[in-house]
């Protein structure tokens, strides 16, 4: 796999496909599957297991797996998008596998663009002589499968394969497919475009490196590589894949089969039973067995014991451990000098605020504490990146007037999910009504926001300019080479947008993206969006409800953080970012 450098950007006239990208991001989390049974709620899957009772009156029971509604919804984006820019849905196809950790977005954005229309076909000219080719954008798709990169997480699993098949043939997403021309309409098979020819190929290069083939075993995905040779048709070349896997074979009833019919040494997983705790932990070092190897084979008798699972936490990635950590609480094993080492690093290195849900099933405080880091180290990741090429400063001013009266409280949470992530030296807060108030945590962890939030009631009336020059009087100071990038909280109802806008150029702030957090309790004004087409410069908008999912938080951050690259350009950073990503090729 190659990747051809591609550097683009989108006139002003293409404005609309650009803000659409941007609403993918800011307004949907992309998580499509889960592994625990849950609850359809107006289209939102809510886990069955903490729902409440209104929940569970309202809502529709849905089995683990792929949740369709969120699916239909995604794709429907991707494919709107794709069909007001083909060209950009390529590049985001490409970001999104090489810069992102999104896996479900990852799925979707590949279905797209292994079924979409630009297969290369050749376009003839008047006399019929072929004049050229169309744009290949299908094998865009296929090199996002064969991408690889040795212990890269921004490459497909097997699962994620599997699952492109698994999209595409959801019966809501055929209907789309067909609908958009991707497809025969008068088939009853789901439009699949290049899949099964790229997923053999796929597979055919783990065949052939028998070790990189053993090792997806090893990591547990046998039984998903034999679903995946099952739906793509592939026909071994070797005895070496069926004894890998442990597959035994039958001769089909054509008689066609011609591998592994016989001599097969079949790598068989035996169960442990009648092994002690000793000789258990004996094997996992010998055979350097992991995690999902071992957990299934454990005699009822002994089951997970510390013993075991300290054998097995080299195999644990950093995000198995921060999962686990109930587990680990419950055996002892944070008590441990190493182990607990092993876990504060997992901990330094999350990426996303998964870690706050596991903190309510902790019973230490040190414990839950940490998990709360984890979160804000993960806030903390997304903002580097962001701002690793700029000096971004960041400007935060809080609606907290009576229109907000039922909303603040959202907004708190919202925010405590988020300040923490930002140098303390580069963030400026006030909240304000008619007055503006600066704001100003102790130390930059969560505990410090929500203390510094704790005050705040809803009362008063709306002057947004009076929270930016409350930061102005209080000595804040934007330096000329440094981006601004202004985040309001609240409903937009407040003063005209050119009242706004005028507040930074008084203040002498040169802002260069606006951004609103949406928090309503009533009725939505506009002096956010207003204010920035004043002041020229893009606006981005994304409901606070977003960042009640401990996965959406990095990603929003991540595109509202970027700002422009070109003083006084009407684009999102991000855009451009998605726009200069070299298209992947197949090698």
């Amino acid at each position: 796999m190659t990747t051809a450098r591609t550097q683009t950007t989108l006139p002003e006239t293409q404005r609309g496909p650009a803000e659409r990208l941007l609403d993918v991001v800011l307004g949907g989390s992309a998580h499509l599957w889960h592994h625990r049974p849950g609850l359809d709620v107006n289209g939102t899957w809510v886990a069955a297991a903490s729902a409440d009772a209104k929940a569970h009156a309202r809502g529709r029971k849905v089995a683990p797996g792929l949740f369709v509604p969120a699916a239909v919804k995604l794709y429907g984006q991707l494919l709107e998008l794709y069909r007001l820019n083909p060209t950009l849905m390529a590049h985001f196809a490409s970001y999104a596998l090489t810069q992102t950790d999104w896996r479900d977005l990852k799925v979707a954005t590949c279905a797209l663009m292994l079924v979409q229309e630009h297969a290369g076909q050749p376009v003839r000219d008047g006399e019929g002589a072929v004049a050229f080719h169309d744009d290949d954008y299908r094998a865009i798709g296929e090199a996002m499968v064969l991408h690889y990169v040795r212990r890269s997480t921004r490459m497909l699993t097997p699962k994620a394969v599997l699952r492109v098949a698994e999209l595409l043939e959801t019966p809501e997403i055929a209907r789309l497919n067909r609908a958009a021309g991707f497809g025969d309409p008068a088939s009853r098979k789901p439009p699949l475009g290049r899949w099964k020819r790229v997923a053999q190929k796929w597979l055919a290069a783990r065949e052939a490196n028998l070790p990189m083939l053993q090792g997806l075993v090893k990591a547990g995905y046998k039984e998903t590589l034999k679903k995946l040779a099952r739906k793509a048709g592939y026909k071994p070349q070797s005895q070496g894949f069926f004894e890998v896997l442990g597959w035994k074979q039958k001769q089909a009833d054509g008689g066609h089969r011609q591998v592994g019919l016989q001599g097969l040494t079949l790598v068989k997983r035996e169960r442990f039973d009648g092994l002690s705790e000793a000789e258990i932990c004996e094997w996992i070092e010998l055979e350097r067995l992991s995690y999902k190897e071992v957990v299934g084979r454990l005699p009822k008798d002994v089951g997970l014991t510390p013993a075991i699972l300290a054998t097995l936490l080299p195999s644990l990635s950093d995000r198995d451990l921060r999962l686990m950590t109930p587990t680990l609480e419950d055996l002892g094993l944070l008590q441990e000098p190493s182990v607990k080492a092993r876990w504060e690093r997992a901990v330094a290195n999350a990426t996303d605020q998964r870690s706050l849900n596991i903190a309510k099933n902790v019973r230490s405080e040190d414990v839950r504490r940490k998990l709360e880091e984890a979160s804000d180290n993960a806030v903390k990741k997304a903002v580097a990146e962001a701002t690793a090429e700029t000096d971004v400063r960041v400007m935060f001013l809080i609606d907290k007037s009576g229109s907000m009266e039922g909303a603040i409280e959202q907004s708190k949470e919202a925010l405590s999910r988020i300040l923490a992530g930002f140098p303390m030296d580069k963030l400026h807060v006030a909240a304000f009504d008619t007055m503006g108030t600066v704001l100003k945590p102790k130390a930059a962890n969560r505990t410090a926001v929500q203390h510094m939030l704790a005050g705040l009631k809803a009362s008063g009336g709306t002057v947004h300019a009076a929270g930016v020059h409350a930061l102005h009087r209080a000595g804040v100071r934007i330096p000329a080479e440094a981006k601004l990038v202004v985040m309001v909280v609240g409903d937009e109802a407040g003063e005209a947008g050119d009242q706004f806008a005028r507040a930074f150029h008084a203040c002498g702030y040169s802002v260069a993206a606006l951004a609103l957090l949406v928090s309503v309790a009533g009725a939505r004004g506009n002096t956010v969006r207003s204010g920035a087409k004043q002041l020229g410069v893009p606006f981005s908008e994304v409901n606070v409800e977003q960042f009640a999912d401990p996965y959406q938080v990095p990603r929003v951050l991540q595109a509202l953080m970027d700002a422009p690259r070109e003083a006084g350009a009407s684009q999102s950073g991000w855009v451009d970012r998605v726009m200069s990503t070299p298209l992947l090729k197949v090698a």
